[in-house]
């Protein structure tokens, strides 16, 4: 640690309260890494605010010493985000994990960023409301606005930034602005909050989150259809979704990553191409949806349909799809997880799963081939030995060759986890000049480049 540093820690511990500044050494370890195979980086100091005063003062003191800060909700993103490969100051928001205001009758609610989407959706369950972002695991507010996340849900209910009204950031020189309002729409001045969700740190420290909830449904139904090959099942989600069917889960998990789930979640289902998917409304117009459903994946070759009705079986399901991930790790101890990440148009998603099928099974690499496909996003579980250079080289290449072919027919490298230090090297390819626009929007957000630096651009 440099004289700078250490001058710096003092001054941030002698204006924060004790326990809020540590340089422990395991605390630092703890955020060395996210979920990613990227490699480790320790932060010089690990600072816990709990205030949008605290936040402030962090950064005004990181600016004066020229230290990077680099915001942290819960370590789960994926493409090394969260990692301090500069050093510096890694800003841990789980003491902001209070729920502030639930404005029931506008259907918003007030967060500060450290609370969780399971902590959140508690206390909006007896208001009859929920927050349907669920991008698998139990992600910080701060942390899903910041990547842009989505997940399961988003083929109804639309990813992070559909959900934000308002955000409260500290920028790089400490002040203190708002990106948005209560009202439900606006034409006054820039677009900011789709600006700051999905910025990664890189533009500002988010503090509060205004958000968008939704009462919870009088009816849900949640089904399992399984298919003789992946790009029946592709089809048939693809025919779902041009029928004008208003699913609000539509998840495609292949027969590899069936087995997977089976040995990790103790279930029985069926180890072949499989979608998961769920229905919600009223109970008259809930029975015709699945009707109609059930007729277009039996067109598809659909091999067996199951439902499960109960809270329970469904609770289950949705479980066993969130665990996959896990189940991977577990089940190939020794070796690290890449995750590619594309989201295509949907007439595109056919070519595109069965593009990458034909090339994982010619590598032979350990994985399978999981996504929301409902809009058109769809990801590769690769298991690498990372001290393995020649199947470190494949994955790399496969993941590419992926990305290629979803860029060249009008698709994004990265459907939700953001792209971090991972993607960076497509942004160019998929942004073109519009990428040099967005230099200079961080060049003038945060002319010091302290902000999470070298990371999205």
């Amino acid at each position: 640690m440099n004289t700078v540093s250490a001058e710096a820690i003092g001054e941030l511990q002698s204006m924060l309260k004790e326990g809020q500044v540590s340089v422990n050494q395991t605390e630092r370890e703890q955020r060395s890494r996210d979920e990613s195979y990227h490699k480790e980086s320790l932060p010089d100091v690990v600072v816990f605010p709990e205030s949008t005063e605290d936040v402030q003062k962090i950064i005004i003191t990181a600016r004066r010493h020229k230290m990077p800060v680099i915001p942290f909700g819960r370590g789960t993103s994926l493409e090394g985000h969260v990692i301090p490969y500069n050093g510096g100051i890694t800003v841990d928001f789980s003491k902001m994990d209070k729920v502030l205001e639930v404005r029931e009758k506008d259907f918003l609610v007030r967060v500060q960023p450290g609370v969780t989407r399971s902590q959140l959706n508690k206390v909006l369950k007896k208001y009859g409301l929920f927050f349907p972002v669920d991008p698998g695991a139990d992600a910080t507010l701060g942390g899903m606005a910041a990547t842009n996340a989505s997940g399961t849900t988003s083929v109804r209910y639309g990813v992070m930034r559909d959900q934000v009204r308002d955000l409260e950031v500290v920028t790089a020189d400490g002040t203190i602005i708002h990106t948005g309002n209560l009202a439900a729409k606006s034409s006054s001045g820039y677009h900011l909050n789709g600006l700051f969700v999905g910025s990664e740190g890189t533009l500002g420290c988010f503090t509060e989150l205004t958000l968008k909830v939704y009462g919870i449904p009088e009816a849900i139904l949640a089904a399992r259809a399984s298919f003789p090959t992946i790009t029946s099942a592709v089809e048939a989600i693809v025919s779902i979704l041009q029928a004008g069917i208003p699913i609000a889960r539509g998840e495609l998990v292949d027969e590899a990553s069936m087995k997977q789930v089976n040995l990790f979640s103790g279930t029985g289902y069926a180890e072949k191409p499989t979608l998961f998917l769920e229905f919600h409304g009223n109970g008259a117009g809930l029975k015709q949806d699945v009707e109609f459903m059930k007729a277009i994946a039996e067109e598809c070759q659909a091999e067996q349909i199951d439902f499960e009705t109960d809270n329970a079986s469904r609770t289950q399901l949705w479980e066993a799809r969130h665990n996959l991930a896990y189940a991977y790790i577990h089940g190939y101890p020794g070796k690290k997880m890449m995750v590619t990440d594309v989201c295509l148009p949907i007439s595109e998603l056919a070519g595109a799963v069965e593009h990458s099928k034909v090339h994982l099974d010619a590598l032979g690499l350990a994985g399978g081939i999981v996504g929301h496909v409902g809009d058109g996003n769809f990801h590769v579980l690769l298991m690498i030995n990372m001290d393995d250079p020649l199947e470190v080289q494949q994955a790399e290449e496969f993941n590419e060759r992926i990305v290629m072919y979803a860029l060249e027919r009008g698709g994004t490298c990265t459907g939700e986890h953001g792209v971090g230090i991972g993607k960076q090297k497509y942004q160019e390819k998929e942004h073109g000049a519009a990428y040099e626009v967005m230099k200079k929007i961080k060049r003038a957000i945060d002319p010091e480049g302290l902000l999470n630096p070298n990371k999205l651009v």
